[in-house]
């Protein structure tokens, strides 16, 4: 368990954490915490046929759990709106960014996990909502915000358009640090394009380099 460095409210629960003999403050986030670790080790890690490609759902998580780069926050309540979300989710950016700083080799493989337990089919919504009105600010700080939830979420699948990929048993929003296979997430928003650009102009993979060289110019 890792305590914030300034607030005595905030702690972050590790994998090792929800062993036999978890900490105090685990004790009662147990069932949840747990429930997300086998998702993550049933479903994130593992292939889905129905995806369209081969490899894992989320390439990075086996490594980040096995690396014990995975942390996880909960956020006990029903989330009134988006503006709440975004309130609970604000220091963990700042902390994020202190765990995984640009350019150390294990940043990324660092993952934050902000859940929401009590949340609602009803307040499913607000996570929505709030993560698209912060993904912009983190991709500008090379960092992703993605949401998890029963719902799912209505984004398909990037090669199949059918899938829901972002089903998870808790709602939950997600940040980890931009890679360069990201672009397919941000090229439908200049903003975002301009934001990849800066940080992986010089580095764009070769499968995707005349779909990052076409987006680039169309920009005004």
């Amino acid at each position: 368990m890792i305590r914030h460095p300034d607030r005595d409210d905030l702690v972050l629960f590790e994998m090792g954490d929800l062993g036999l003999t978890p900490p105090p403050e685990a004790a009662g986030h147990l069932p949840v915490l747990r429930t997300v670790r086998e998702w993550m080790g049933d479903y994130l890690c593992r292939p889905l046929p129905e995806l369209g490609r081969r490899g894992a759902v989320c390439p990075y998580t086996s490594t980040s759990m096995d690396k014990g780069r995975t942390f996880l926050a909960v956020r006990p309540g029903h989330p009134a709106d988006p503006e709440e979300v975004v309130r609970s989710v604000r220091p963990y950016r700042e902390w994020f960014l202190r765990l995984a700083p640009a350019g150390e080799a294990l940043s990324i493989y660092t993952t934050l996990m902000i859940l929401f337990p009590d949340a609602r089919r009803e307040d499913l919504p607000a996570i929505d909502a709030a993560q698209a009105a912060l993904k912009a600010s983190y991709v500008s700080e090379g960092l992703m915000i993605g949401e998890f939830h029963p719902g799912p979420p209505d984004k398909p699948g990037l090669w199949n358009p059918d899938l829901r990929p972002l089903s998870s048993p808790v709602a939950m929003l997600v940040i980890r640090r931009m890679v360069a296979t990201d672009f397919p997430f941000l090229r439908d928003d200049d903003d975002h394009v301009r934001s990849y650009l800066s940080w992986f102009g010089d580095e764009v993979p070769s499968h995707l380099r005349e779909s990052v060289r076409a987006a680039a110019e169309s920009l005004s």
